[in-house]
């Protein structure tokens, strides 16, 4: 593997850009630290991907949102005959459309917040009004279709709720509304470390803020991260079961990241399925890795190891 070349591949054009470039700089450093020959991709749009991508054995995809993660790149490579880690194309599609991972995961019978999908042919006032008698207040607005938690709000009034609808429509088309469940929010880092896929140390969020929005997750001081979780063995294992059955449920392999919302009653409710999580040095994944004893050019290393 040390003899090819590595494409770190990051930017693109979604609204994570700037975080996916952090993490292709650290992922380029760290490769370049334990003797990789790598170089950093940094595209604008996916239109620059194929001429960037002469000379290149393995790519390390970590853009982040949009083509970078819903399968398309992922599916390029495939055709390319380029190797890349991670899950494969139909995994990543799966884990970026959040309905259709929100389904697989009820059908296998793991407990996901209840909710509903708008669509473009609905009316968004009736949506709106349906959804606060259906499933109460607070609720959450989400995309359906974006990451580092852009675009999602809570709402507290149906006021509030239809403004928000409007915003979320006119920046992204179609979105979920789901029940607001109240509790702690956790993480569960999964990754191939040689021996099979495990679920590395549980890490706890405590955003400063009223949720863990774009600004708790990437501006330093805003969010206090607990690693490993303050949980007794019996929550913990069953977050980690919970959290390796959606791994699989979605088809995902290598590495992924799943966030969790730990209810008052003990269930673990999955929030979602993350294929290409943040590398960056706020990010959950190498947190997870530093508290299992896993330093982050290490780390790099056994993502890296994934390749096909």
């Amino acid at each position: 593997m040390k003899a090819k070349r590595i494409g770190v591949l990051a930017g693109g054009d979604s609204p994570e850009r700037k975080v996916s470039l952090t993490s292709g700089a650290q992922v380029h450093k760290a490769l370049r630290q334990i003797g990789y020959d790598s170089v950093l991709l940094a595209i604008d749009s996916t239109d620059d991907l194929v001429p960037a991508l002469s000379g290149i054995n393995t790519v390390f995809n970590v853009l982040h949102g949009g083509a970078g993660e819903d399968g398309t790149i992922a599916l390029l490579l495939d055709v390319l005959g380029i190797a890349y880690p991670g899950s494969r194309p139909q995994a990543c599609a799966r884990a970026m459309d959040k309905p259709r991972a929100k389904d697989i995961l009820a059908r296998n019978n793991l407990p996901v917040p209840p909710g509903c999908m708008y669509i473009d042919k609905d009316d968004l006032s009736l949506f709106c009004a349906d959804a606060v008698v259906k499933h109460g207040l607070p609720l959450v607005i989400k995309p359906t279709n974006q990451g580092s938690s852009i675009g999602v709000h809570i709402v507290r009034s149906k006021i509030e709720l239809l403004a928000r609808a409007k915003e979320v429509v006119r920046r992204f088309g179609s979105f979920l509304i789901e029940e607001y469940i109240p509790g702690r929010e956790l993480t569960a880092a999964i990754l191939n470390t040689g021996t099979g896929e495990e679920v590395l140390p549980l890490v706890e969020i405590v955003p400063k803020l009223e949720f863990f929005n774009y600004s708790a997750k990437y501006d330093e001081g805003m969010t206090n991260f607990i690693v490993p979780a303050k949980l007794d063995d019996e929550a913990s294992n069953n977050i980690k079961k919970v959290s390796l059955a959606a791994h699989h449920a979605v088809g995902c392999s290598g590495y992924s990241r799943v966030d969790i919302r730990l209810a008052p009653d003990g269930t673990p409710y999955v929030l979602e399925v993350n294929t290409n999580p943040g590398m960056t040095p706020m990010s959950d994944l190498p947190r997870a890795a530093a508290a299992a004893g896993t330093d982050f050019p290490s780390l790099v290393q056994m993502m890296l190891q994934t390749a096909n």
